[in-house]
């Protein structure tokens, strides 16, 4: 399963927020630079992440994003989802039901789901319930100790 790059920008946007902890909103353009990222893009990343309910934007000079939850209550499969969509990864066709080998497939057998699409939909359900399972916080505490501490000062070495 692939999901792109824009997955990993908002997850480690969003780590970022959480070690950061702060009272203000934290600058978008600040936030890219940070990962040497394009900010009109990021941009469109952090608003999907806004309208999901993840992150809180403040407009203004003072402006930028921070988490609308705890980390605690942010799931990785939430951040997916806001990125990439609710969609299903792999959608049956029924393949096997069309041209000639699906006019010899007996009526009994045609209603049965597809082997592959079944197989399909387990791993699926499976990948997410990981990423339902683990939490912002679960990143946080599994990340290098010296990790909050990189990115602050990164961070703060950003003029805005």
């Amino acid at each position: 399963m692939r999901t792109g790059e824009v997955v990993e920008w908002g997850l480690h946007c969003c780590l970022t927020l959480a070690w950061l902890d702060e009272k203000q909103p934290a600058p978008s353009a600040k936030l890219a630079a940070v990962f040497d990222l394009s900010p009109s893009y990021l941009n469109k990343c952090l608003q999907r992440l806004v309208r999901a309910g993840i992150l809180t934007s403040t407009s203004g000079p003072r402006g930028g994003v921070r988490l609308a939850k705890a980390p605690e209550a942010i799931t990785v499969m939430d951040i997916v989802s806001a990125l990439e969509g609710r969609d299903e990864l792999f959608r049956c066709t029924e393949l096997r039901q069309r041209g000639a080998s699906g006019a010899e497939i007996p009526a009994s057998e045609s209603l049965q789901p597809c082997g592959i699409a079944t197989v399909m939909r387990r791993a699926e359900m499976a990948w997410r319930r990981e990423l339902a399972g683990q939490t912002l916080a679960d990143l946080m505490a599994s990340a290098p100790a010296a990790t909050p501490r990189r990115i602050r000062r990164s961070y703060d070495r950003i003029s805005t």
